[in-house]
């Protein structure tokens, strides 16, 4: 009797391993693939703040993203049943940068593209602007770096020494009179909480010659402000990294900094990137950006010029009605809007 229950006993075990181990291959052992899905439409209006703004809307505009999602088994087995899943190898997304690289990267490129949007719009709208730095964000960390243990990609440098460092010049000014090897004071803001860090200088090279610095891949990020307190566009926290909201942010700033509703009663989604003189760049994954557009039963769908055969034979194979309407500029998508007749 003894022997029999020690045999259940055994194989009970070697069970609960083998599902152990079935269940960690399956859910949670990494894969070099990543799975790209139609994303979300978002409404941009909630984003995007204006206090003596023109917030009335009868329609809405939209941004749209892509889901990226790193793989595991049992997403890449899901994936092959889903006509609108596609699979990469990880290493073409993210190239030599790591995973935390690439978010912070996505985070850089949103914030750029919130600027260049309200440029675009002040631009258009012909209210006067200027461009301050506002701070230091940390990009990537070397992995051969000596300070890699003090930073991490997406840290905001607030302070050197006590003193803000709000861009490049500032930094290299508070440490002009510093030599490699001095450790100096750094605050910096991550997820949400302050901290300081004190960091021994180590050596740069610039051109033939070395300086002291932090031994980081840093870049400034700037603040749009206007004269006019009522005309500053404040952004909220949007949840998505990447530059392609772009036009949609800047159509939707453009419409609150002027009179009148220039969504006319339409839902208008749309992609691609902008730049301060209002031209409209292409974008990746557009295919996916249309699904999501007409899953939130988008009428109207702008995409950049160079975008447009592949949107436009996903929008054939799918079926929608949603009209999509090339554009190279805001100009473009502005004059379609201006010559539309509003919805009844």
């Amino acid at each position: 009797m003894y022997k029999f229950k020690n045999s259940i006993g055994f194989k009970l075990s070697v069970y609960i391993v083998m599902v152990v181990m079935l269940v960690y291959v399956v859910v949670f052992m990494p894969t070099p693939y990543i799975i790209y899905q139609p994303g979300s439409a978002e409404e941009v209006k909630p984003m995007i703040s204006v206090q003596d703004g023109d917030m009335a809307e009868r329609g809405t505009f939209m941004m749209t993203t892509v889901s990226a999602r790193y793989a595991n088994i049992a997403l890449l087995a899901a994936s092959s049943f889903n006509p609108n899943a596609e699979i990469d190898k990880k290493q073409s997304r993210l190239g030599e940068k790591s995973e935390d690289e690439y978010a912070a990267e996505q985070v850089f490129y949103m914030s750029n593209s919130q600027s260049s949007a309200m440029e675009a719009a002040y631009k258009e709208a012909k209210i006067d602007y200027q461009i301050l730095p506002e701070y230091l964000f940390v990009f990537s960390v070397p992995k051969e770096a000596d300070n890699r243990k003090y930073f991490n990609p997406g840290d905001r440098i607030v302070e050197v020494e006590g003193r803000p460092a709000s861009d490049n010049v500032a930094l290299t000014s508070l440490l002009t009179s510093k030599k490699v090897g001095d450790v100096v004071s750094v605050k910096l803001k991550r997820g949400g909480e302050y901290l300081v860090e004190n960091v021994p200088l180590v050596a740069i090279k610039d051109g033939s010659k070395t300086r002291p610095g932090l031994g980081i891949t840093i870049a400034t990020m700037q603040k749009v402000t206007t004269d006019d307190p009522g005309k500053q566009v404040e952004f909220v926290n949007t949840q998505v990294g990447g530059p392609s909201a772009g036009l949609m942010f800047t159509m939707e700033i453009y419409n609150q900094l002027t009179e009148g509703d220039l969504t006319k009663g339409y839902r208008v989604a749309g992609t691609g990137t902008i730049v301060e003189g209002g031209t409209v760049g292409p974008i990746g994954g557009v295919k996916h950006k249309i699904v999501a557009a007409n899953r939130k039963n988008a009428e109207i769908f702008f995409v950049p010029k160079d975008n447009y055969q592949e949107a436009k034979a996903k929008a054939d194979k799918i079926g929608t009605t949603m009209k999509l309407i090339a554009v190279s500029t805001l100009e473009d998508a502005l004059l379609y809007m201006n010559n539309l007749e509003a919805k009844p």
